[in-house]
């Protein structure tokens, strides 16, 4: 691995690190309950990690296979997320998903920042971050 795709993959690491902490501060700090659709996107970025981790410690760009797959679904689950949280159509379309709503918003910082859009941001970078390691591993 080179030193750039060795970067690539601690700054891809590091954003998986940090999404993860947030949503630890803002539910075990914070006591903000999550909703379905947050666990499920826990569920997505927790893994990632590791995974990352793993791959850093044995200079493995093929990680960035698993980086991808893992953060376009947690791209999925975001978008889906944040549009029940802003779009009216999606919103009231939405069946209840469990004791906490999904549409809540308990932070909405500048009218557009959610917590759906802090993890959508999260694994955009992650997601781009593992694209560009894979084609810079292809193009050794």
């Amino acid at each position: 691995m080179n030193k750039r795709i060795e970067n690539i993959t601690i700054f891809a690491w590091l954003t998986s690190l940090i999404a993860t902490l947030g949503s630890l501060y803002f539910s075990q700090i914070r006591l903000y309950e999550p909703c379905t659709l947050c666990w499920y996107q826990r569920i997505v970025m927790y893994p990632l990690v590791v995974i990352l981790v793993i791959g850093m410690i044995k200079k493995d760009a093929n990680v960035a296979l698993y980086s991808a797959v893992f953060s376009f679904i947690g791209i999925c689950l975001s978008i889906y997320h944040y549009a029940i949280q802003k779009l009216a159509f999606f919103s009231q379309a939405v069946p209840a998903c469990g004791r906490i709503p999904c549409t809540g918003q308990y932070i909405n910082w500048f009218g557009f920042v959610t917590i759906p859009f802090l993890a959508l941001t999260a694994f955009v970078i992650i997601f781009i971050s593992s694209l560009v390691i894979l084609k810079l591993a292809r193009g050794k």
